[in-house]
């Protein structure tokens, strides 16, 4: 069995970062050391394996509605913080998309809640509070939904400083302290009354025949702004562009560029910096057959951009995509008030369990807003109402199962990190530069 599971562990996440590795093994490789740290790690970077095994599961949750729900893709307790959402509120919400397809609403909420069963075991909190954790969790998310039945309220609701509270608050406070000034600085430098990129780790600069097919694909760009969120003629103006490496475990081996512009007035403390990334195929979409889905994208920048714009209430202005070489991108603003929470600081289960209700209600609102996106018609019904609907009066039956999901799936994954190890010590990935 332990061969098996091996050889599975080794076929899926081949099949995934197959194409990634062969372009860029070395990035890979990295990825792969930064998995093999601890069974959080391995989790983070293996969705993959995630849906190859929940897609072999019965999920009566799912029905012809609640299975075909926009979703963020990896869900797990690292993957929330903070932003600045495109009316100047600064919230705490998810904050990475890239996964984002549709699919189970269930699936988002087993992978966040195995999450939290995995963060519990890192911190050696007992099964018992494990238990009450995820329960709080699942219960915060019900409680949303309902809330969201009842008032219709859902693009109005967030986590903000004046709703949030604890680590979530002290989070929004720390954020509220960032400067764009700050970011320039930290990215930039003024040569002869102009900014430019500085030279630093990770940043390489162009040669002209690249430049220019980043130019052209910015120029693509512009046009998938909504006029509704132009910032007008001054913005956009293209200063500095540079090549960008060194992302988290989930974006090793795809290609990025740091793009520096004019923001809303000329003055040099309103330059915008913008990343363009390469965006790669969704975990969830190798399990899902949808035709619909599939059909409404023009590539995977494009899905993410939409998908981001689905599940956030008020996106960021400056998101769009474009395409490069015939690859999606995926455009947006680098900004100074995206921050994750900080785990590490979190020991206690209360303190713990006060995060992770507000997550549930976060993770609720991704949800129920996505049904009002405008870009793609492929939710056409009110998701808190189909929820309600599918879980009806069995709400302990539904908190019960994923609760005894996340025990044993978390579980899975400290085994399988250990496989997946012993896998790679062994050279079983073929990441050979």
């Amino acid at each position: 069995m332990t061969d098996a599971r091996t050889t599975r562990i080794v076929e899926v996440l081949f099949e995934a970062f197959g194409d990634l590795a062969e372009a860029d093994p070395v990035a890979v490789r990295r990825k792969y050391r930064k998995m093999a740290a601890e069974p959080f790690a391995f989790y983070r970077g293996s969705a993959p394996l995630f849906y190859a095994d929940v897609i072999e599961r019965e999920d009566r949750w799912a029905d012809e509605r609640t299975s075909r729900v926009w979703i963020q893709g990896d869900l797990h307790a690292e993957n929330f913080g903070t932003y600045m959402d495109g009316e100047g509120h600064l919230v705490f919400d998810v904050n990475d998309f890239d996964e984002a397809y549709l699919g189970h609403f269930t699936w988002d909420l087993q992978r966040l809640v195995a999450s939290v069963a995995l963060l519990g075991w890192t911190k050696a909190v007992s099964d018992e509070d494990i238990t009450s954790l995820v329960g709080a969790t699942l219960r915060a998310y019900l409680d949303q939904v309902h809330q969201f039945v009842d008032s219709d309220r859902d693009h109005e609701w967030s986590l903000r400083l004046g709703t949030a509270t604890g680590a979530v608050r002290g989070a929004l406070v720390q954020a509220q302290l960032s400067t764009r000034i700050g970011l320039l600085d930290s990215k930039t430098v003024v040569d002869h009354h102009e900014r430019r990129f500085a030279e630093a780790s990770g940043i390489r600069r162009l040669e002209d025949d690249e430049r220019a097919t980043v130019e052209a694909a910015f120029a693509r760009y512009l046009e998938t702004i909504p006029e509704s969120k132009s910032l007008g003629s001054i913005s956009y103006v293209l200063k500095d562009v540079v090549g960008a490496s060194g992302f988290g475990i989930g974006s090793a081996g795809l290609a990025s560029y740091n793009l520096l512009v004019e923001g809303h007035t000329e003055a040099l403390e309103n330059d915008v910096v913008l990343s363009m990334k390469q965006a790669n195929v969704p975990a969830v979409s190798r399990v899902v057959d949808d035709p619909d889905c599939e059909a409404a994208f023009e590539h995977q920048g494009h899905r993410t951009a939409l998908s981001q714009r689905a599940l956030q209430a008020h996106s960021d202005p400056w998101l769009g995509w474009t395409e490069l070489d015939g690859t999606g991108y995926v455009v947006q603003e680098l900004s100074p008030y995206s921050a994750d929470l900080d785990w590490s600081s979190l020991t206690e289960p209360e303190e713990m369990a006060e995060v992770l209700e507000q997550l549930g209600r976060a993770t609720a609102k991704v949800h129920c807003v996505s049904d009002e996106d405008h870009d793609t018609p492929l939710v056409d019904f009110q998701v808190e109402d189909a929820v309600v609907a599918a879980v009806g009066d069995q709400q302990d039956v539904f908190v019960e199962e994923l609760t005894d999901f996340a025990m044993s799936y978390a579980k899975t994954v400290r085994e399988d990190h250990r496989l997946f190890v012993d896998a790679f010590r062994a050279g079983r990935f073929r990441l050979d530069a």
